[in-house]
């Protein structure tokens, strides 16, 4: 049966390619099947956001669709970027223009104030008008500073204790057993399957 992942971001892709690499599923991505909606995005909540995008491309796939919304929650910023996260530093901005304006507002908060979280909601929408969600976090700190090569968004600025490196320092195969992301998928693991085995979901 065919899982519709409705991003259109390089990263995503190639991290839910891995991450759902063991579900019994053929993923396709928007682009292979020519869908380029435009989705506003305008809920209060990642959970909102992540409906609105599944819901939408389900009805325009007929296909059983995952989405997510995710971001980072700053504490010391009363938990912005939050929803606006990928909208931070305005449209175009890259990824770099993004933390960098994120350290900027940080400049003179002190370590143990620096906390922080991802989070990710996974929206799973049938083409009848089921909907479905999930949710995976990951707590970690804001660094003073950029480092790592790996990962995408604002990994090289989100400092994790417990491994004593940022996201971005992670290796992918690491990165894709801690991430908010892979909570996520593992939160909704149990629901995607039971879809992809359902009789009435089955496509062509």
């Amino acid at each position: 049966m065919k899982l519709l992942v409705a991003t259109h971001n390089a990263g995503k892709i190639e991290e839910y390619r891995s991450l759902l690499a063991a579900l019994l599923a053929d993923l396709v991505f928007p682009a292979e099947l020519g869908l380029s909606l435009s989705v506003v995005e305008s809920g209060d909540s990642f959970e909102a956001n992540a409906l609105i995008k599944a819901k939408a491309y389900a009805q325009a796939s007929g296909l059983l669709t995952l989405a997510d919304d995710s971001g980072l929650e700053v504490d010391a910023l009363d938990g912005a970027p939050g929803v606006r996260t990928a909208r931070y530093a305005g449209p175009g901005a890259s990824d770099e223009e993004r933390y960098q304006l994120l350290l900027r507002n940080l400049a003179d908060v002190p370590w143990e104030e620096r906390t922080a979280r991802f989070r990710c909601v996974i929206a799973i929408a049938t083409p009848d008008g089921q909907t479905y969600t999930a949710e995976g976090r990951c707590e970690g700190l804001i660094a003073f500073a950029p480092k790592g090569e790996h990962g995408f968004g604002y990994d090289p600025v989100f400092y994790m204790p417990e491994y004593g490196r940022t996201m971005a320092e992670l290796e992918p195969v690491l990165k894709n057993r801690v991430s908010h992301r892979a909570r996520a998928v593992q939160a909704a693991w149990g629901i995607l399957k039971a879809l992809l085995e359902s009789p009435e979901h089955q496509s062509p």
